[in-house]
């Protein structure tokens, strides 16, 4: 009876299926499995990736530190122009270090000239604000089309070459190598969507801060326009 329980048990071990091994892959590893022109184009990813996020928060940054506006500015200016102070008003506006105080106080250098010639002396100086303003954001627009692209070129590369290889191999590739290198291939694409993505947010939230200090400025051109015009 134990000889044919052992016989059983033999049998069944024979007949079961073998254990397969999971193979795990990091995500290092799976960047840098894409051979040289794989590794070169997530290479170049990170770098404008690393561009991207710098350009954005430098002029986060910048743009917050420029939409900072004292509440009572404007109306020490009102003050020290109607009672005459105009060196007042100017050393206010520069000791104030924003693009408001600066169109401020240029339209306060104006002071005696016509009102167009006022108005066109405000509108410059806002260009070159604005000016200041959006430098490099478009690099991050730029950043945003081209990683995509720069990654659906290293998936076309990838495929190139898994079907290179399936044609040397008269076709009797294995199908592993094939699908290895075809998923390889797709790292360099979902990298490029995911720093294209980055960019593009990150430009259209400077877009709408940028927008929001142009307001400003020009809300500030209205109220010192609007000071000349008062009655003496």
């Amino acid at each position: 009876m134990l000889y044919f329980i052992q016989q059983d048990m033999a049998q069944a071990a024979q007949n079961a299926e073998p254990v397969v091994e999971e193979k795990t892959l990091s995500l290092f590893d799976l960047l840098l499995s894409g051979g040289i022109a794989g590794q070169i184009i997530i290479f170049i990813l990170f770098v404008l990736l690393f561009v991207a996020v710098y350009i954005y928060f430098e002029r986060l940054f910048a743009i917050k530190s420029a939409s900072k506006v004292d509440k009572n500015f404007m109306s020490q200016i009102k003050d020290s122009v109607l009672s005459g102070n105009i060196e007042s008003a100017k050393m206010r506006c520069s000791q104030t270090d924003n693009p408001v105080a600066r169109l401020t106080e240029k339209g306060i250098s104006r002071i005696g000239s016509p009102l167009e010639d006022i108005n066109t002396a405000i509108e410059n100086a806002g260009r070159l604000e604005v000016y200041k303003l959006e430098k490099n954001v478009s690099i991050l627009a730029t950043i945003s089309g081209a990683a995509p692209m720069i990654g659906f070129l290293g998936t076309v590369i990838g495929m190139v070459l898994a079907f290179h290889e399936l044609a040397t191999s008269s076709g009797q590739a294995q199908m592993g190598s094939l699908a290895e290198g075809i998923y390889t291939a797709m790292t360099t694409t979902v990298a490029g969507l995911i720093v294209g993505i980055i960019a593009y947010i990150g430009y259209n939230h400077l877009v709408v801060k940028t927008d929001k200090v142009v307001h400003q400025m020009e809300t500030t051109a209205v109220d010192f326009l609007d000071l000349l015009n008062e009655p003496a």
